[in-house]
């Protein structure tokens, strides 16, 4: 993923502060001028989105039979997938389609790290951090990597308002091109559905 410009960022912490994903207000412990436009990632939470339990319970029980050959430890994949059914909801985006991205970019490795220097399950660069976060977040623990990764995709799908195709190509960092989103597609469509 390429660096945002900055009329870009300026859309995207407008975004996510409509979404109720972060804060744009300073926090008291910094100066203003540090914090005026540093999300706060967990103002997003379980409790902010209406989700129906028996409906996560049977997503989780649907896929993760396909998830078997990625994470063999039931419960280490149970976890997994509904934090991405959790992650995938806050941000507005098909559980099923986070499931698809994740195999392609990490094969389900939360410890894989790209030639790019990419982090993690929805492998994060690391300019993220300063963009979205805190010097204190790892790109690495599941949770964090799919809040900023669920966050990123539903940013760029605001902005191509809904097409997929080009969504997938502005996270990969390859707009105009279609291989990377094809690809994304063809196992959503294949493993994830």
């Amino acid at each position: 993923m390429k660096k945002p410009g900055l009329h870009k960022r300026n859309s995207l912490w407008l975004l996510l502060a409509a979404c109720g994903l972060i804060s744009l207000a300073p926090q008291a412990s910094e100066p203003a001028s540090k914090t005026a436009l540093r999300p706060t990632f967990e103002a997003a939470s379980e409790s902010h989105i209406n989700t129906d339990q028996q409906q996560k319970k049977r997503w989780v029980e649907r896929m993760a039979p396909a998830l078997t050959r990625f994470i063999a430890d039931a419960a280490k994949r149970d976890r997994l997938l509904r934090r991405i059914y959790l992650e995938a909801r806050l941000a507005d985006l098909p559980p099923t389609l986070v499931l698809a991205l994740i195999q392609v970019e990490s094969g389900f490795d939360a410890n894989a790290i790209s030639s790019a220097g990419a982090v993690g399950l929805m492998q994060i660069m690391p300019f993220w951090i300063d963009e979205l976060g805190v010097p204190a977040d790892d790109l690495k623990d599941p949770r964090r990597n799919l809040r900023y990764g669920c966050t990123i995709l539903a940013h760029y799908l605001a902005v191509e308002r809904g097409d997929f195709t080009r969504a997938l190509a502005r996270y990969n960092g390859s707009l105009g091109e279609t291989w990377y989103p094809e690809r994304v597609l063809q196992e959503w469509r294949k493993n994830w559905r």
